[in-house]
């Protein structure tokens, strides 16, 4: 696999000063050889004009970030990186490069997350070309290489993983974007290493169950988002009981036995617990 070579190449201003007086003095020779009438002056200087004249195809312009990849029948000689007018072998050829900053955005893509439900998911990706020749040679065209990789990758990482976890802490795509982050740079770096290809950053730029099955999981997420909430105020609500009773027995306020704590619990849990205010009821008579 070729990496890239950097060359040095020439500043075009001093070359078109010298081709200029190496082209003015061609034509100085084969004037003087006409009007000399000297056949043998005229051709010399007619020779001598030709490869001057071929050296100026030899200027190229190379723009900031950006590269020119030189190529001389076929073989890699190099790569210009310096910016400015410049000037290489006329007979190179000269493949311009972006070394510029570049985002690529996939389209909304419909794959099976780990469970086997159908979601849409798309990401962003920036990237930036870090090796010219491996960016020209190793791949036909890298930009649609990064293209098709970068889809190819995101669909593997959307099969890898749960679209949400609802029992446990497992990463999944939804609960932890920094983890799918890393991990999708990962997945397409390692794809596009080989063009010479440095991925920057891969966030995911949308990402939602499949049409087909939202309401569905819509009414899942707000039933597992209400029994969450359930058990918070269940929680509490035991709690705040327990204290009732503790602060009670320690302060000697009143007497419990097991019966009347019994109902005591079960007035307190139906306050606590109920969504919407209790009405109060005043017991003016005995338990029993």
């Amino acid at each position: 696999m070729l990496t890239e070579k950097e060359i040095k190449a020439p500043n075009g201003i001093m070359f078109i000063f010298i081709l200029l007086a190496l082209q003015l003095a061609t034509f100085a020779v084969v004037f003087n050889g006409i009007s000399n009438q000297s056949g043998m002056q005229t051709a010399i200087g007619l020779v001598l004009a030709v490869p001057v004249f071929i050296c100026w195809f030899g200027f190229f312009m190379v723009n900031p970030k950006e590269a020119r990849v030189l190529q001389l029948f076929g073989k890699y000689a190099g790569t210009v990186h310096l910016p400015g007018l410049r000037w290489a072998n006329p007979f190179y050829s000269k493949s311009r490069v972006s070394m510029r900053v570049r985002n690529f955005e996939s389209g909304k893509l419909k794959v099976n997350d780990n469970n086997g439900n159908p979601i849409e998911i798309a990401a962003v990706i920036v990237w930036e070309v870090v090796d010219s020749a491996e960016a020209v040679f190793n791949v036909d065209d890298y930009e649609d290489f990064v293209s098709i990789q970068s889809e190819s990758a995101l669909r593997n990482l959307a099969t890898s993983y749960a679209y949400d976890h609802h029992d446990n802490d497992e990463i999944s795509l939804r609960s932890h974007p920094n983890e799918i982050s890393k991990a999708l740079k990962s997945e397409v770096q390692e794809r596009l290493a080989k063009a010479g290809v440095n991925v920057i950053e891969a966030r995911i730029s949308h990402l939602a169950y499949a049409p087909e099955i939202a309401n569905a999981m819509l009414r899942r997420q707000q039933a597992m988002a209400i029994i969450a909430a359930r058990q918070k105020v269940v929680e509490g609500a035991v709690g705040m009981v327990e204290m009732a009773l503790t602060q009670l027995s320690e302060r000697e306020i009143v007497d419990l036995d097991s019966e009347r704590k019994a109902a005591m619990v079960s007035n307190l849990l139906v306050v606590l617990c109920s969504d919407e205010a209790a009405q109060p009821v005043i017991n003016s008579g005995s338990l029993y």
